[in-house]
């Protein structure tokens, strides 16, 4: 487990809820507080899957390489929300990586009580499941959800596997002239490692939450070696 960054997300505390879910599976988990194993390739050899909770912060060229080369070789990756999705904005060979960056989270009227608050970014919205979900071992049997949370807009390229969408809705301040469509949660085969990608997650009561959870749960154990 790397965690790190950006205190907002709770890197700690978030991937502590993990630890009994992953000890019960049979791993043994060690925890970093930097990407610094990254570059440790004899360390990262015996790593089945990396558990990213590293909001911006930045990444050494031989740490990401290190990353990379790992997960080339079969390590799996897997996070949640900026964690993953919005880790080491220096890099852009770590975006191709992932496969997918967070652009914004657009929050209520600018012109509301609360503006410039965490809390005025949280907004009602739904994970729309894809039929691609139904029978996949991470989203089978879940169906669409609602939260009232970040809704991330994020920025992808078409080498991930969908499997839920989020939609961000014309109101009257914003200045996009469309619904936009953004993966809520997708996969990424990197030669031979997977990597498993959901947006939910900003704070310890989201991932909580059922669904949210129990991706998280099963990502996880889709994406180890």
């Amino acid at each position: 487990m790397v965690r790190g960054g950006w205190e907002g997300h709770a890197p700690v505390a978030a991937t502590e809820l993990f630890v009994p879910h992953l000890e019960k599976h049979g791993f043994e988990v060690h925890r970093a507080d930097s990407p610094a194993p990254y570059a440790d390739a004899d360390f990262m050899a015996g790593v089945d899957l990396v558990v990213q909770c590293y909001t911006m912060g930045t990444i050494e060229r031989d740490e990401l390489s290190g990353l990379e080369a790992a997960i080339r070789a079969g390590t799996g990756m897997a996070g949640w929300h900026g964690g993953i999705a919005d880790s080491f904005r220096n890099s852009s060979d770590y975006l191709h990586l992932i496969g997918g960056q967070f652009a914004c989270h657009p929050g209520k009227d600018p012109a509301a009580p609360g503006a410039g608050t965490q809390e005025h970014n949280f907004v009602p919205y739904t994970v729309t499941m894809l039929p691609e979900a139904a029978d996949h071992p991470i989203t089978a049997g879940i169906t669409d959800f609602d939260l009232v949370t970040e809704q991330y807009w994020v920025l992808t390229d078409d080498y991930i596997d969908v499997l839920a969408t989020t939609t961000q809705k014309i109101r009257p301040w914003d200045p996009w002239h469309r619904e936009v469509t953004s993966p809520a949660i997708w996969t990424r085969r990197w030669g031979k490692g997977r990597i498993f990608v959901t947006t939910p997650g900003h704070s310890l009561d989201v991932l909580e939450h059922d669904s949210v959870r129990t991706v998280i749960e099963r990502g996880m154990l889709w994406a180890a070696r």
